[in-house]
């Protein structure tokens, strides 16, 4: 093989053609007109805009990421529940009051709308104030949640109160 018979493993590139058939001829690839033909255009993030929409003063809050407990009123466990019976959440699922949240029992509140007369058995509920006075005074049994934590405790342990009868 003689020098002057070497051939180059890949062609020679052609310079581009700025005519009208070329390849970086009149927009140069950029497009049409406007911003982003420009030379150092940037493009506002969008994370930004989310930012700027978002209300920066005093008075706006986040909407609670737990749900709201079921409500349930005071006549109606009159009417669905005879006298000695115990009410807890499962109860009310079976009987088509409330329904499943998430395959698993709802949080229920029990109000005291209506009159109640029947003795009943309550666990695993919250209660108004009023519902619980009606409750205890037709002679019914209350057992509160018993996994809410105390409020008034830090890292899981109960605080303890302190009571002055000096007066």
């Amino acid at each position: 093989m003689q020098i002057h018979e070497l051939k180059r493993k890949t062609e020679n590139r052609k310079t581009a053609i700025v005519g009208r058939g070329g390849k970086r001829g009149k927009t140069s690839g950029r497009g049409g007109k406007g911003q982003t033909a420009r030379a150092g255009h940037k493009i506002r993030p969008e994370m930004r805009d989310t930012i700027k929409k978002m209300p920066k003063l005093r008075g706006y809050a986040f909407k609670s990421y737990s749900p709201k407990p079921s409500v349930v009123n005071v006549s109606d466990l009159e009417v669905l529940f005879s006298n000695g019976d115990s009410v807890n959440p499962q109860k009310l699922v079976e009987k088509g009051i409330l329904k499943l949240s998430a395959g698993k029992n709802p949080r229920v509140k029990i109000l005291a709308t209506g009159e109640l007369t029947k003795k009943l058995d309550v666990s695993d509920c919250t209660f108004s104030i009023e519902a619980k006075n009606k409750i205890e005074k037709v002679g019914g049994s209350i057992v509160e949640i018993s996994n809410i934590k105390n409020k008034d405790s830090k890292m899981g342990r109960k605080s303890e109160k302190k009571v002055d009868n000096k007066k």
